[in-house]
């Protein structure tokens, strides 16, 4: 055995690079024909002169025993690399982290109906904006907006693309250079880090901060009204929650403030709930509709979260506010296609049946099954995981907690059971990694260095699934038994 000195390294890697064929004789190549008709030539182009690249890269490093390709593999290279350009980044995942309305993870699942109403949409031409009765435009409003009066019973509703907007153009309309008084206590940071502060801003608004971080009282909007005050801003804290020595004042005592001196009110839900919560075995929220009744003007919250549908944000209240919303030019920017319309249409339908939200909505279902329900599965999941891993994990189950998520009912916790994997040769960290690049992609959560799969959001298909990605991970590691 030889060794080369640096000088005979630079000398073959000076041969190879010369041996490299030039872009136009490959494209000139047949099979490189093929390709340019399956694909537009500067796809093509582009992908090859990558591939090159890449190989020229090598030589230049010095690699040990490399061969070039033949001429006629550079369509084969070239065909695996336009392939990870233009696969789709979107992929299905399980979602096994506990947290059952996943922001990261696309947060709610769509029922069965709101699914076929959004195929429709988008397969067909649909009566967006058209009035069949006078044959003239009409206004996207008016398909949630019967329903919204009914389930909520605000006098007039929009719809924007997700509450953030809502909250932005909602301020920008009625407070514009203008004062909105809010209680310190009430300046979250939501998901994204995005601030209340800083939405205020961008909308114009001018921030009136009053009370303390844990008290504020009704005196302290009263003493902050001024002739510049254009808004009583009432903020829903529901990503966090403060306890022990609080206060705060209600909604009613606010707007009552509001009417008193013509100042309008608005409250910010967050997530919203157009039912009480508490029938399905979750905490109370606040119920849009109640808000609307102590005589709130504008109500705005998401779509998703707790309501179930898709990304959204709602805003109802009165017509005056809300024809106001209509008309700011910030409208155009942040309105819903015909998409998210069908689909939220038939979500809000769903609500008028809500002995049926259970077998209907997929998020209800998963946030009311109970702990003796989730026994079952985990039990099935952790001894098909105990013979897959063999001797190298230890598997185990334990009871533990789940959280609903997107910053809904942010310290309630739902009690559930996790399949916990300790692995014995690797990292918790490295097994979760080899979990998520399966051809599934299973996500789950690390605990005291171990891996846990929380089984409230695994119904049959994603059980399949979660064995399916760990006979991956085994043969992978080689760790597959013969049997």
């Amino acid at each position: 055995m030889t060794t080369k000195t640096d000088g005979q390294s630079s000398k073959n890697g000076n041969s190879l690079l010369r041996q490299l064929p030039s872009i136009d004789k490959l494209l000139s190549l047949p099979e490189m024909h093929d390709l340019q008709v399956a694909y537009a030539r500067p796809l093509v182009t582009d992908a090859l002169r990558s591939v090159v690249a890449d190989i020229r890269d090598q030589i230049l490093q010095g690699k040990a025993d490399l061969t070039l390709p033949e001429p006629s593999e550079y369509a084969a290279l070239t065909r695996q690399r336009i392939e990870e350009i233009t696969h789709s980044r979107l992929r299905t995942v399980v979602n096994a982290t506990g947290t059952v309305t996943h922001t990261n993870l696309g947060r709610a699942l769509l029922s069965p109906t709101a699914r076929k109403s959004l195929q429709a949409a988008a397969q067909n031409y649909v009566n967006l904006e058209y009035d069949l009765e006078t044959g003239k435009r009409g206004h996207r409003d008016r398909i949630t907006e019967p329903l919204l009066q009914q389930l909520t019973g605000c006098e007039a509703s929009t719809v924007v693309n997700n509450n953030a907007a809502a909250v932005l153009i909602a301020l920008q309309t009625v407070a514009q250079g203008k004062e909105v008084i809010v209680s310190r206590g009430e300046l979250i940071e939501i998901g994204g880090a995005f601030r209340i502060p800083d939405v205020m801003a961008a909308s114009g608004a001018i921030l009136r901060e009053v009370g303390t971080t844990n008290r504020t009282h009704l005196r302290d909007y009263a003493e902050a009204i001024n002739e510049n005050t254009a808004l009583l801003l009432k903020v829903h804290p529901s990503n966090y929650k403060i306890v022990g020595f609080t206060t705060t004042p209600d909604m009613p005592e606010l707007t009552e403030l509001g009417t008193e001196h013509g100042i309008p009110t608005m409250e910010d839900l967050g997530s919203g709930a157009l039912i009480d919560l508490s029938n399905y075995g979750l905490p109370h929220e606040p119920v849009v509709a109640d808000r609307i009744t102590c005589g709130v003007d504008i109500v705005t919250f998401s779509g998703d979260k707790l309501l179930g549908g898709p990304q959204a944000g709602i805003i109802v209240g009165k017509t005056e506010w809300i024809q106001q919303i209509r008309k700011n030019p910030l409208m155009r920017a942040l309105r819903v296609d015909k998409l998210t319309i069908a689909a939220l249409s038939a979500t809000l339908q769903a609500y008028f049946n809500p002995d049926a939200l259970l077998t209907q909505f997929p998020m209800f279902k998963r946030y009311a099954r109970t702990i003796d329900e989730l026994h079952g599965p985990a039990n099935e999941i952790a001894a098909r995981l105990s013979v897959i891993f063999a001797e190298t994990i230890e598997v185990k189950i334990t009871e533990t907690y789940s959280q609903i998520g997107s910053g809904s009912l942010p310290v309630e916790t739902l009690p559930s059971v996790a399949v916990v994997l300790n692995p014995l040769e690797i990292s918790a960290e490295k097994l979760a990694e080899h979990f998520r690049q399966g051809s599934t992609p299973i996500i789950g959560r690390i605990e005291n260095d171990q891996l846990c799969f929380d089984v409230r959001t695994l119904y049959e298909r994603e059980q399949k699934q979660l064995i399916e990605t760990a006979a991956e991970v085994a043969s992978k590691s080689g760790d597959v038994p013969e049997s």
